[in-house]
């Protein structure tokens, strides 16, 4: 390719992307709010007299709502990605949202909803999974005034809380899609790994028990640790690094990029997993279910046999699994809406409505 050719080229590209984020940018009636839930009870008793739950919504709130829900360190807006939003919310696509009133909130700990950094620190009240998963659903009825729920979609934790939506509210949806998750307890090298991430930060002078005036190193190194043994694939990762010089700068490049997390944050993102497990009511699911795994996630490997065994016991249930290549991102795959989306607007256009 020539220099003129390599330069259209990247011109093109480059006007490609950004024609496709103003896609999800601009969407109908894109709006971002924070609503305060007045009282909150968490899991341990603790009561926070105004828990902020931000939120951002796309569409008309008269039009079938759907919630989507992202993954550890993540937010709501952060789905509007050129990946994932991208693919999902324009004209003509499965969540058009001129047809759709798409919720993305930012989970408990999360993107501008309240977190320890917000000034309480370690006091924090120690949330888990259910207490993020009742803000979401009283900022979906009480802070919307939504009453029902044409599909709760989400990914990696999204993908676990949107398990415990189909036990915990069971007649507020039509459909679940759950992805890049199992409706089991953490165990294996998924709960190891994230205690190597919060034991890593506790265990360090610096963590200060919270109380640090500057980011405890081990934060970033962890994090950077965790993310390449459970994320990005096997072959993605050879591909991407074939030699041993290759690998040493990709990992120097990871170790130098800034870290803007907190730790506090960080310690509570994956401590918040720790008692997650909706397997002992999966029977009270009432929704059309399709869950979404690849065949190389790192941190939900197939060979496994729990989701063959685990979806039995819903009634209206089946799995996508994805197959793996040097193309797919491992514990990432379903982050990229283009492998699964087709599936979903089958889905969308074939399950029963329920009555709200």
């Amino acid at each position: 390719m020539t220099r003129t050719a390599l330069q259209r080229f990247c011109a093109f590209l480059y006007f490609a992307l950004a024609a496709s984020f103003a896609v999800a940018q601009n969407a109908p009636e894109r709006r971002e709010a924070t609503w305060i839930a007045k009282d909150f009870r968490f899991h341990t008793g603790e009561v926070m007299a105004e828990l902020k739950l931000h939120y951002t919504t796309l569409g008309n709130p008269a039009n079938p709502a759907v919630l989507i829900l992202h993954g550890t360190t993540g937010s709501g807006s952060g789905l509007l990605s050129p990946a994932f939003g991208n693919e999902l919310f324009g004209p003509g696509q499965p969540l058009d949202a001129s047809r759709y009133f798409v919720i993305l909130p930012d989970a408990i700990g999360h993107g501008r909803s309240s977190k320890p950094s917000d000034g309480l620190r370690a006091k924090f009240p120690r949330y888990n999974y259910d207490d993020m998963v009742v803000a979401q659903h009283r900022l979906v009825t009480e802070g919307l005034g939504v009453k029902h729920l044409r599909l709760v979609l989400g990914n990696s934790m999204g993908g676990m809380h949107v398990w415990q939506w189909g036990v915990k509210f069971p007649d507020m949806m039509d459909v679940l899609v759950p992805m890049a998750s199992m409706p089991t307890e953490m165990s294996g090298r998924n709960w190891i790994m994230r205690r190597l991430i919060i034991d890593s930060i506790r265990n360090d002078p610096e963590w200060n028990g919270g109380n640090y005036s500057q980011q405890p190193r081990s934060a970033a190194f962890a994090s950077v640790f965790y993310g390449l043994a459970t994320n990005g694939g096997d072959e993605r990762l050879f591909k991407a690094a074939p030699t041993r010089e290759r690998a040493d700068a990709l990992l120097d490049a990871r170790l130098k990029a800034r870290f803007t997390a907190d730790a506090n944050d960080t310690l509570y993102h994956w401590d918040s997993s720790r008692d997650y497990n909706p397997a002992p009511q999966l029977e009270r699911i009432r929704a059309t279910v399709l869950a979404i795994n690849s065949a190389d996630d790192e941190r939900n490997p197939p060979e496994l046999g729990v989701m063959d065994r685990e979806l039995k016991r819903i009634r209206d249930a089946r799995l996508l699994l994805i197959p793996g290549s040097a193309d797919t991102f491992g514990h990432g795959t379903t982050g990229n809406a283009r492998f699964w989306k087709a599936q979903v607007e089958e889905l969308l256009r074939n399950a029963p409505r329920r009555a709200p």
